[in-house]
């Protein structure tokens, strides 16, 4: 169903956050696949006032490639005159010059507000505009009402309602980035080093750029220290550090901490307890605007992407007279939500740390965020807490199965720190379950996993070895050598299956009677009962990274450019990538490819630059046909080509297994391995034989028991039956592919 007459505004205000430009580039194409015309409002709310040149109307081509780009290409401008009601009359009559009533605002709360309440003086604004001769009585007829749809910018990540919002991933990824430069630096000189974030009132940067770069000590405005002398407890517990051999400390300083009386805790007076107290040689960084700068991450782009085309249908289906609509992320999936309702939730926030109501302040953040600021509690201990001698301790083993994937060392040290922490001894095995069969098996202490939370790669080690036969006898006599109570497999699918078997000949081995669980942790994303894997983000990002650099060297010349990912049979990393680089064709294992296809697709690349394309990105999972490889591909494109255009391949190989975890595979391994670690204590104490794995359903984490596995994955391809992206699969079409010959000059 088109919309010929509908004109749509989109603008961006407030800070700018990395992602925006993904979201006016889905508002632009989405509109005008829908028929709409859609118009850019430059400066933000200060481009409706001002009307003329500010406001443009935008075709396809206006928006190529900048899904890559960070800030907003159509600025942004806090106005002072838009809070005016004279202000917001003028802006009322620009847009009505250009027929617009519905419009998309890209902010933070103030923004949101705003636009709110430029949507209810609309008729009244209208009126005044008739009355002063400035509009026509039938101009205000033809636009009763105004219609917005808002998406949250801001990389504090401080809005209720949606779960991230655009920049918080990129400002996250600068905080680590940052963290793990500095901690080098830091442990050559043993230095201790005060690092100072943004957030405002909002903690999450601080707290989770504490638990991804491993930070030492951290302040949020959420959670003041509770001891009234905290300076001194934290002098004792970064000293303790210090005499168990570690030779750097790192302290993260949200901008809006403050102490329990609201007296603010700022870098500079962290520094100065550390250098009186303990002599330590402290050097203060200060962000700032660098967590805003730069290229966004994957997730911004293509989560921005969801929301901005999410934003369009929106008003195209809104009732005039509903409640306007937030379009945000929850639970990975995208929502439409009150408007109103979640800037007065953002408010009371704010009004609880402000009344210095802490505990609702951090409750009403959500259980994730208060399960993390209690993972940390425990993490950032120089050692763990004392035994209780009323409690027996157990024995878990802790060990990888499957292709090394960033985010498993996170999830080691994560589950060794907890463990320990709770009285339970943490058996490390070497090298998989060949380490199990040759009883390759170590005591881990607190400090053994030290640094582990930032290294990529798998420092226990890997491989795909699934035991059999005589092998299963040697693992049985291991665990009973050891006295192992439990196993923690962190891997993927060849580790589903190793633990499957094991689980299997219970009724042989009676030593296989412990719990067992399974923690997701492959680039591929193939794994059941998750709907993301440790490892995949980072892939991802690799990916982005890539091929940002190939359209760049690409762009300045004719050329078509397949670029070849991992995934096995699953199409995840291929499609996603897709998605957040603008890639006019995907190719995945799930819908396989034909000569018709590839044809086709030919057929309309050579249209695209006749006329006047400089660039055609096509992305290729490994496998998604054994026939038509990439290499072939390239051959018969270069052929038909001719010399419209040059063809290049670029296989990314390897280089997406490696490199150091991102911040969310950081995160999220810390999460899992928590509760993977629970999960192990509750059963050991009932002493159940279970296994199970643990994942992402919902957005929620879920343990599932190992006899739903064959239901839930399809053995012949290895990869779930369910993938949610699959249903992102039209999203991909509709903003690459103009609906009519036009041709768009990038990505």
């Amino acid at each position: 169903m088109t919309h010929p007459t509908i004109r749509i505004g989109v603008l961006t205000s407030g800070g700018d956050a990395p992602g925006m430009n993904a979201a006016v580039r889905a508002v632009v194409r989405t509109g005008i696949s829908r028929g709409c015309e859609v118009f850019a409002i430059y400066e933000g709310y200060q481009g409706l006032i001002e009307g003329g040149k500010l406001i443009r109307r935008m075709d396809w081509s206006s928006v190529g490639g900048i899904i890559q780009r960070g800030g907003t290409i159509i600025g942004t401008a806090r106005s002072a005159a838009f809070r005016t009601r004279e202000g917001r009359r003028r802006a009322a009559a620009n847009l009505l010059a250009h027929g617009i009533d519905r419009l998309v605002v890209i902010g933070g709360d103030g923004s949101l507000t705003g636009a709110d309440l430029f949507r209810r003086e609309w008729p009244e604004l209208l009126a005044e505009l008739v009355a002063a001769g400035e509009i026509s009585s039938e101009q205000a007829a033809a636009h009763p009402n105004l219609l917005i749809a808002g998406i949250v910018g801001s990389i504090d990540n401080d809005f209720c309602g949606t779960d991230m919002t655009i920049g918080a991933d990129t400002a996250l990824h600068r905080i680590t980035e940052a963290i793990d430069a500095i901690s080098s630096t830091a442990a050559s000189h043993q230095r201790t080093f005060v690092i100072e974030v943004m957030g405002r009132n909002c903690g999450y940067l601080a707290l989770m750029g504490a638990i991804a770069g491993g930070a030492d000590w951290a302040f949020i405005p959420e959670m003041p220290p509770q001891m009234d002398d905290w300076e001194q407890h934290m002098c004792d517990v970064l000293r303790i550090g210090r005499e168990q051999g570690r030779r750097d400390s790192i302290v993260v300083v949200a901008e809006g901490a403050c102490d329990r009386d609201g007296k603010p805790i700022t870098a500079s007076y962290v520094k100065k307890i550390l250098e009186e107290r303990l002599g330590e040689d402290t050097r203060v960084t200060i962000l700032g605007h660098v967590q805003r700068g730069g290229a966004p991450s994957a997730f911004d782009r293509w989560m921005s992407s969801l929301l901005g085309a999410t934003a369009v249908e929106e008003l195209l289906e809104a009732d005039p007279n509903a409640e306007p609509k937030l379009i945000g992320l929850r639970e990975n999936r995208v929502v439409r939500l009150p408007l109103m309702t979640c800037v007065r939730d953002t408010h009371q926030v704010a009004e609880a740390i402000a009344q210095r109501d802490y505990e609702r302040a951090l409750a009403m953040r959500g259980n994730s965020f208060v399960e993390a600021y209690r993972t940390l509690g425990t993490l950032i201990q120089s050692q763990p807490s004392p035994p209780d001698r009323l409690r027996r301790g157990h024995r878990f083993a802790v060990l990888h199965s499957g292709g090394p994937a960033p985010g498993m060392n996170t999830a080691v040290r994560a589950a060794v720190r907890i463990g320990i922490d709770r009285g339970h001894t943490m058996l490390g095995v070497r090298n998989g379950f060949q380490g199990l069969i040759d009883g390759d098996i170590h005591e881990m202490d607190w400090m053994s996993v030290s640094g582990w939370a930032t290294m990529g790669g798998a420092e226990l080690g890997t491989n795909r070895k699934v035991p059999q036969g005589s092998e299963l006898y040697q693992i049985a006599r291991n665990i009973e050598r050891f006295g192992i109570d439990g196993i923690l497999m962190i891997g993927g699918w060849t580790g589903y299956q190793a633990i499957y078997k094991l689980y299997s000949e219970r009724h042989i081995f009676p030593a296989f009677n412990i719990p067992m669980i399974c923690l997701p942790a492959t680039i591929d994303n193939n794994l059941p009962g998750s709907e993301l894997s440790l490892g995949a983000d980072t892939a991802l990002n690799s990916i982005v990274s890539a091929i940002d650099r190939i359209k760049q060297s690409a762009v300045a010349s004719r050329r078509c450019f397949i670029v070849e990912v991992m995934g096995r049979d699953c199409g995840y990393l291929a499609l996603m990538s897709g998605l957040a680089t603008g890639a006019e064709r995907v190719y995945l294992p799930e819908e396989g490819i034909s000569l018709r296809k590839l044809q086709a697709d030919l057929d309309e690349m050579m249209r695209w630059f006749r006329a006047g394309k400089r660039l055609s990105l096509i992305i290729r999972n490994e496998k998604a046909n054994p026939i038509y490889t990439t290499s072939f591909i390239c051959s018969l494109f270069e052929e038909e080509g001719g010399k419209l255009f040059e063809v290049r391949q670029a296989i990314l190989g390897h280089l997406q297994q490696g490199g150091d975890p991102s911040p969310f595979d950081r995160i999220q391994a810390t999460r899992l391995a928590v509760r993977c670690i629970e999960f192990l204590v509750e059963h050991a104490d009932r002493r159940e034989p279970i296994g199970a794995f643990i994942g992402y359903r919902g957005g929620k984490v879920q343990i599932h028991q190992l006899d739903d596995m064959p239901r839930l994955m399809d053995p012949v391809h290895a990869r779930p039956r369910e993938q949610w992206w699959m249903s992102l699969r039209q999203m991909t079409d509709l903003l690459t592919t103009p609906p009519s010959p036009t041709v768009e000059s990038g990505k």
